[in-house]
């Protein structure tokens, strides 16, 4: 995932990347969980620890092709858990910062406390066609298939289930991090859509993940579950697992959520 943000560290305490077209939001500015990734990444380097958990608030916003400087605070180091603070500006503005606990033990349970939906394989789900708008942003490189839940063209007014799925990998990388997951975890940013039966857009408050065991998989299974819409703001929380059960970690967020009805030449059916 390092490489896929193109994020190098500079000093003991400070990282640095470019805003590209495949970090970005179709509204051309840094996606949420492409931020919340390069503070992970800048975090467990410093702290030499993986991660337990991490949360990020978004404080504004990183235009495309602005260089993106991660600064970190290891704040407080224990035997085993390091807490620590990463903080991304923008020409010294703060666009986001991300808290994290980093560090591992020993007692683990021998498997979840909670039960991977059943759904069909990755490749007999359908590929979820976005609208052109989409075109030229992050979506052009994570690829996702419809486990659970309707296609974007299929919202009708009619209100859905709180509950959707989605699988999603990024082409090539199969060995899951913490990185990896911030993005994928992201992808409950749109969710109102489906209990609404309404199109949506959702700007990310804040993102956080909490890991579980990472293991190799081609692709993530984002069981979302969505818990509530109220005054412009929606909530929810997404199970992360590997294709072969495994939760890899669990995401939730707040977001500010709009009804999105794009004109029709930005309607029509463009990347998957």
């Amino acid at each position: 995932m390092r490489e896929f943000l193109a994020i190098e560290r500079t000093d003991d305490a400070t990282w640095r990347f470019r805003v590209t077209e495949r970090l970005i939001t179709p509204g051309k500015f840094l996606f949420g969980g492409c931020g919340l990734a390069s503070g992970i990444v800048a975090l467990e380097e410093a702290s030499g620890r993986p991660t337990i958990y991490a949360a990020a608030h978004y404080l504004s916003f990183a235009p495309l092709d602005c260089d993106v400087t991660v600064t970190v605070n290891l704040a407080a180091v224990g035997h085993r858990v390091t807490q620590a603070r990463a903080t991304a500006l923008v020409d010294g503005r703060e666009i986001l910062t991300v808290n994290a606990a980093l560090g591992s033990g020993k007692l683990s349970a021998p498997g979840p406390w909670t039960t991977m939906p059943e759904v069909p394989a990755p490749e007999d789900c359908p590929a979820r066609v976005m609208p052109r708008i989409f075109d030229r942003s992050i979506f052009d490189h994570v690829e996702t298939r419809i486990a659970r839940g309707r296609a974007f063209a299929s919202f009708d007014g009619t209100p859905g289930s709180p509950i959707s799925a989605l699988w999603a990998r990024v082409p090539s990388h199969l060995e899951p991090s913490a990185a990896t997951i911030a993005i994928f975890g992201d992808l409950l940013a749109g969710a109102a859509s489906e209990p609404l039966g309404r199109r949506t857009i959702g700007q990310s408050l804040d993102n956080t993940i909490r890991v579980a065991t990472l293991v190799p998989t081609e692709w993530v299974l984002v069981d979302i579950h969505m818990h509530a819409l109220a005054r412009g703001f929606s909530q929810g929380t997404a199970f992360l697992w590997s294709e072969s059960g495994v939760l890899l970690a669990t995401a939730s967020q707040s977001m500010s959520s709009k009804l999105w009805d794009p004109p029709a030449d930005e309607n029509a059916e463009g990347v998957r």
